[in-house]
């Protein structure tokens, strides 16, 4: 006999599929009514509203050389009292998988205080740029750090993500997920943590992943993608985006963690001559080679593409304990937060025509951090070590 709290609790276990947030516009008298009826239904829990306190600091932006005088407080005063009511004006943005509903200011006002601080490390030029720019991701491990890096600097508002993963009790040592979020899919929980910074975004998911019938549609839209950030483990899929990438002359940018530090790949398909796919470093692979790899085939092709000489040693031990100690490889927190920052830097500059390296960079907090890790002897013992991790994949 089944137990009845089990079985209820199994009927409304499931995908909230409210991924979008709803807008009220007060002003339209449509809008107001759906909103009564919304806080009579009792789906509201709860309200956030200091919408006079984003007005005045949109008051001090538009005003900079008030902000220091006396009399500041009351001149914004003035200017408060002089729009009316307020709770009529701005958007009431509701958040249905949570109940939450937030006052905020229209768009591009709202643009205009949350990349306030921004300024003059990126000029208004560059940040509108950046958000402007049509965004793809594939993969969210470090993937979710990736778009949440560019979110928070302002970037990024046309978002396409692809994964078709859900968050398991193991990934929430590097993704930011809390454990309410557990088997969501990833990317359907990271939509929504982005609409939560900024709810005027617009995102695409790709629920399935990339595929072979998908990845035109993922790349073209419309819109077209402008940079493509690989995140992905599936080699052979990888290929496939470079394929699109040369295609439709899209850069692609690639971190991947390693220990504790990170490595940046970028591959600039929109420039002349375009780079050969994964600079070379693979060969001249075919996507059904990389398809029909098995386990092995896959550490090594990895390996490969990684380059044994940038693999710390705790982490090549770790490749070899896969199967016998431990079931995957390793991968840190810190390490997802490292390539998310240096991956949105990458992103910023690209969308913005700044100079960029156009292969590889090595962010190593162990070079940086260690005091003896450029000494002769640990140099030695480094290319020790990748040479006979070398001799063990036969490369």
């Amino acid at each position: 006999m089944k137990n009845p709290l089990q079985s209820h609790l199994h009927k409304i276990t499931g995908d909230d599929r409210r991924l979008q947030p709803i807008f009220y516009r007060l002003q339209r008298r449509q809008d107001a009514a759906a909103l009564r009826k919304l806080l009579k239904s009792r789906q509201v829990l709860g309200v956030s509203d200091d919408y006079s306190e984003q007005l005045k600091e949109l008051y001090a932006i538009n005003h900079p050389t008030e902000v220091y005088q006396p009399d500041f407080q009351q001149r914004f005063q003035k200017f408060l009292a002089s729009l009316g009511p307020l709770a009529d004006q701005g958007v009431w943005v509701y958040f249905p998988w949570n109940g939450n509903l937030v006052h905020i200011l229209p768009e591009r006002d709202f643009f205009k205080v949350r990349t306030a601080r921004n300024r003059y490390l990126i000029n208004e030029k560059e940040q509108q740029k950046y958000y402007d720019a049509v965004i793809g991701i594939g993969g969210l491990s470090v993937g979710n750090s990736v778009l949440l890096s560019i979110v928070l600097q302002g970037g990024g508002r046309h978002i396409r993500i692809a994964d078709f993963d859900r968050l398991a009790l193991s990934n929430t040592n590097r993704v930011r997920g809390s454990i309410t979020a557990l088997g969501m899919k990833k990317a359907e929980m990271t939509a929504r943590q982005i609409y939560e910074i900024n709810p005027f975004a617009k995102i695409e998911i790709f629920g399935e992943g990339l595929t072979p019938s998908n990845i035109g549609k993922f790349f073209i839209g419309p819109p077209k993608l402008d940079i493509v950030i690989d995140e992905l483990d599936n080699i052979a899929v990888k290929f496939l985006i470079r394929q699109q990438a040369k295609q439709h002359r899209v850069p692609v940018i690639m971190g991947a963690d390693d220990g504790d530090n990170a490595v940046i790949d970028i591959e600039r398909y929109d420039l002349k001559p375009a780079p050969k796919f994964f600079h070379g470093r693979l060969g001249n692979v075919t996507y059904e080679q990389l398809r029909g790899l098995d386990k092995f085939g896959i550490g090594k092709t990895i390996t490969q593409h990684i380059g044994p000489e940038n693999i710390t040693e705790r982490m090549q031990q770790s490749l070899l304990a896969m199967g016998k100690t431990i079931v995957s490889w390793p991968q840190l927190g810190g390490a997802a937060l490292l390539n998310g920052s240096a991956v949105a830097y990458c992103v910023r500059r690209i969308v913005n025509g700044q100079t960029l390296e156009r292969n590889r960079s090595i962010i190593s907090l162990d070079e940086k951090l260690i005091p003896d890790y450029n000494s002769k002897t640990q140099r030695r013992n480094r290319n020790k070590i990748a040479n006979q991790f070398k001799k063990m994949f036969g490369l």
